[in-house]
């Protein structure tokens, strides 16, 4: 993910949603292999995951197993199939089908303020 896809997700920040902004770089790292990049805000001097509002915010499953329980479901398998298929408990799946939702409400809401 560039830096310019992130930013600020602190609502009190002055410059909190602006992407692309300049106000937000990258400082260090997270999780259990330090994989994941942290992003610092210059405004507002906090940090934050790079995985923050996205679908594999505080995933705790390997990256490529959470993205093939998404990838099985808009295909159209069901949930214990997915399940099954990828080798997780169906409350897993549901987990993960009721994050991505809300993050793909909160892109729809996102962009749709945006259009002409």
């Amino acid at each position: 993910m560039p830096i310019e896809d992130c930013f600020c997700h602190n609502s009190a920040c002055p410059d909190h949603g602006k992407r692309g902004h300049g106000n937000v770089y990258f400082r260090g790292f997270s999780g259990r292999d330090k994989l994941i990049r942290m992003v610092h805000c210059r405004t507002c001097k906090r940090s934050y995951s790079q995985r923050k509002g996205t679908a594999l915010a505080r995933c705790q499953l390997p990256p490529e197993k959470a993205v093939a329980i998404l990838q099985h479901i808009r295909e159209g398998c069901g949930i214990r199939a997915t399940a099954r298929l990828v080798g997780v408990s169906k409350d897993t799946v549901l987990r993960y089908v009721a994050v991505a939702g809300d993050q793909a409400k909160n892109l729809h809401d996102e962009l749709v303020a945006f259009s002409p």
